[in-house]
């Protein structure tokens, strides 16, 4: 269920922030883990997951087949994130055989449409998947048609999406499949994370334009390695992955880099100081790519024993970038081009019109309404900052857009946001944290 919506102001900043901020986990590593632990011959600890909308209906989904997952284990309470409310230390995770029938809620989530599916073709029963309203306009065709060419018997939608109704015998028997993953990393990653369970595993072929979102694939196959999985990607859009045993084993999340950039933005706007807490040494996620396009910007980033730290110099650049590595950054990043002192050029994110909504078009339709010169391209945004002014942002119930206002808001008075509740998703402390890293509170 959604939550209800939340009209809100985002705060103005009356000078430079200065916080060190403690965020849940990381989304992409704690979906992958339940996947992976779900799929294992023995129990897992998932350590500092992200408790939100996505992450707990995905551990309700894995639940249904059969996994039994306490997201609410031992320690959690003692273990909390300081100022994380949302996140217990501790989930475990004990496999179990995996059965229909099943009913699998996916909300408005992508990474559950498209990792669930596969799980399901390993059940024996009927499990029938089924969201949000905008849930059935995300694309799924190449997912369920990669299924049906390796013998599981699928219903889908006339499109090829939701509602979709999965009649497991069991087992997938694997082998070859070639699958078009331009829309989305996804339809990969969620093929290859049940591959090991597949009776001849699964050789999978890309023909297409190139894959968005690398950093996410690189993240699948890390995490599958580090379960016991063999897997072979040294043929470009080719990936194999042999059958064998998944190992059950402790997984530490690392906070959230997509979730922190805001926070690093409200930095780099107000000239500022964020800290990321507990960001470790070495990363399963792209923050090269982030400290890279940051500093671009104007940003000066560092990282130390206290975390990863982004300051602002008190300027703001415009950029030409292709983000199609870090596509989720997008509405930031374009909140932040509509601020800064030159026009910026963002390219190679077509695949974002897929999306919670299509963010091309909602971004160009908000930022147009506060005041920057906006151009829409199939597969981005021409960016000219203008005098910006006070409007209601419509965040289309997508997190990242809401992200997006809040940023904007910061230095534009009246900036109100239609629902801050959709933040939910991915933080559902971000009003909260947001208005204290504004205040100083």
């Amino acid at each position: 269920m959604t939550a209800a919506a939340r009209p809100w102001t985002a705060p103005l900043a009356t000078g430079p922030v200065a916080s060190s901020v403690s965020l849940p986990g990381s989304k992409s590593m704690t979906a992958r883990a339940l996947v992976l632990s779900a799929l294992a011959e023995g129990p897992s600890r998932i350590e500092r997951p992200l408790r939100a909308r996505d992450t707990t209906l995905m551990a309700a989904a894995l639940r249904s087949l059969g996994a039994a997952i306490d997201t609410g284990s031992a320690g959690g309470a003692a273990g909390d994130v300081p100022g994380n409310a949302g996140t217990a230390a501790i989930w475990t995770v004990e496999p179990g055989p995996l059965r229909g029938p099943a009913t699998v809620d996916v909300g408005l989530a992508g990474t559950i449409m498209r990792f669930a599916p596969p799980v399901a073709a390993l059940a024996e029963g009927t499990v029938t998947f089924d969201g949000d309203p905008h849930a059935r306009n995300r694309p799924l065709r190449p997912i369920v048609e990669a299924l049906r060419s390796l013998g599981v018997v699928l219903d889908s939608s006339p499109e090829g999406g939701l509602p979709l109704v999965v009649r497991g015998t069991g087992m997938v028997a694997g082998g070859e499949s070639v699958i078009d993953a331009s829309g989305s990393s996804q339809f990969v990653s969620g093929l290859l994370l049940s591959a090991p369970r597949f009776t001849k595993g699964l050789v999978l072929r890309h023909e297409g334009p190139p894959v968005p979102s690398a950093p996410h694939l690189r993240m699948t196959t890390h995490m599958l390695r580090a379960a016991g999985a063999v897997v072979d990607e040294s043929v470009p859009d080719v990936w194999s992955v042999e059958p064998g045993a998944l190992r059950g084993r402790t997984w530490k999340i690392e906070p959230d880099l997509s979730g922190a950039v805001p926070f690093f933005a409200a930095a780099m706007v107000t000239g500022g100081s964020v800290t990321l807490a507990g960001w470790p040494r070495e990363s399963w996620q792209p923050v090269a790519t982030v400290i890279e396009l940051l500093t671009r910007m104007g940003a000066e980033v560092t990282q130390d024993d206290a975390g990863l730290t982004v300051r602002g110099t008190g300027e703001l650049h415009g950029i030409d970038a292709d983000l199609s590595e870090v596509s989720e950054l997008t509405p930031v990043i374009s909140a932040l081009a509509a601020l800064a002192g030159s026009p910026s050029t963002l390219t190679g994110v077509a695949h974002i019109r897929g999306h919670e909504t299509d963010r091309i078009a909602a971004l160009a339709t908000e930022l147009s309404k506060v005041g920057a010169g906006i151009v829409e391209h199939p597969d981005g945004l021409e960016i000219t900052p203008g005098p910006l002014k006070a409007a209601t942002f419509e965040t289309y119930a997508d997190h990242r857009m809401a992200h997006a206002a809040a940023v904007i808001g910061l230095a534009v008075p009246g900036v109100e946001l239609s629902d801050v509740a959709c933040t939910s998703k991915t933080l559902p402390e971000f009003p909260e944290l947001w208005a204290g890293l504004v205040t100083g509170s």
